[in-house]
């Protein structure tokens, strides 16, 4: 019978890193050593992506080129562009955008290159493409043109432009500046991890992202906070009928997302964060439902069960109050990760070795093999 301490495995080294580390017992996240509370809110996606990519905070003067590199790589090529009427007509977002990921490929001018400068470039590239890929697909879906990316923006307030249609205010961009930081890296989660195993056949960059955005798409990992969002919004009345809806589903031994976590034993760092901008949004749009449901179904499942919200749990209603479409919200989610799956692809790529983990047999030995007409 197979050890259940290691199903899923849990507590296995399945690799060494440098990019980001977590204490599960204190709640705390570092990005290449840096506590997510110490810069959380303080840097720019765009000096996040120079962290997690290049290895350090970048200089004024690494930045500016980092934010040219970016701000030259945010179109897509003509294979992309063909293919996108043809996915946005069925299936979800998310089988869409894996798709439109992988094709990026065909037109990338290191397609044929596996250096790591190669990669490096790519890395860039991709984190430019994946919010204007998010942003084309709801523009193609909703029969529209998103935009004309503004130079003066960041990548931030430019998705917030064109998912909306209208530059956004100085506040909200700098509010979903902050959520992609956060969202940006989380040691060896499920796509991650995706993205080093592919990485390690030596594969190209990608294929290891492709990879990474289907396990993303999984309802126990990126999809929850679109299911938190299902949830409130599934919520009639005011918001004592919160305490109902939480006992019954409780009661009836269903799963509410957005709370517990395999590694944090206390509060998730990041939740934290996104607590305060949940709220900080209900006051600037005067809309309230959304993060007092939040909050009160906080307190009860916490005195029924003990359980703290993840990342996903006040992800879905910031989401919700900056204009981001529900179904839209794992790919969002992708848009931030981008930088830390292509960091991890890169590390892999760095000092590469095949991960091939062993397995634990559980199946009938010993059988022989009979003829059909006596089976």
């Amino acid at each position: 019978m197979a050890d259940k301490s290691s199903r899923g495995l849990a507590d296995i080294v399945a690799a060494t890193t440098s990019i980001s580390d977590i204490d599960g017992e204190e709640g705390r996240l570092f990005y290449r050593g840096y506590d997510i509370q110490d810069i959380g809110g303080r840097i720019s996606f765009e000096e996040c992506v120079h962290l997690l990519q290049r290895g350090t905070l970048p200089t004024r003067q690494e930045l500016d080129a980092l934010t040219e590199e970016l701000m030259a790589a945010q179109h897509i090529g003509p294979t992309t562009e063909a293919l996108l009427p043809h996915v946005t007509s069925g299936g979800t977002p998310m089988e869409a955008l894996r798709t439109l990921v992988s094709s990026l490929s065909a037109d990338d001018p290191d397609v044929g290159d596996s250096s790591i400068e190669a990669d490096r470039r790519k890395a860039t590239r991709l984190v430019a493409q994946m919010p204007i890929l998010v942003a084309r697909y709801e523009a193609a879906r909703q029969g529209r043109q998103a935009p004309q990316i503004d130079p003066e923006l960041s990548i931030a307030g430019n998705f917030l432009l064109q998912i909306g249609g209208e530059r956004p205010s100085e506040r909200a961009a700098e509010i979903f500046d902050a959520c992609l930081v956060l969202h940006a890296d989380h040691t060896m989660n499920a796509s991650t991890f995706t993205a080093r195993v592919i990485a390690a056949t030596l594969s190209d960059i990608h294929s290891a992202i492709t990879g990474a955005m289907g396990a993303l798409r999984g309802p126990l990992h990126g999809g929850a906070n679109e299911a938190v969002m299902n949830t409130l919004s599934s919520i009639e009345g005011d918001v004592d009928a919160v305490d109902e809806f939480v006992r019954a589903e409780l009661e009836a031994g269903r799963k509410l997302m957005g709370f517990g976590h395999r590694v944090y034993k206390t509060e998730d760092p990041r939740a934290t964060f996104l607590r305060k901008m949940s709220e900080e949004l209900a006051e600037l749009t005067g809309n309230r439902r959304y993060y007092e449901f939040s909050r009160r179904m906080e307190q009860v499942v916490f005195d029924a069960k003990g359980l703290y919200p993840n990342v996903d749990f006040y992800a879905a209603s910031v989401y919700h109050a900056l204009g981001i479409p529900t179904d839209l919200f794992t790919p969002v989610f992708a848009i931030s990760r981008m930088s830390g799956w292509t960091a991890h692809v890169i590390e892999q790529h760095e000092d590469n070795r095949l991960i091939r983990p062993a397995s634990e047999y559980t199946g009938p030995t010993d059988q022989r093999w009979v003829e059909i007409s006596e089976r």
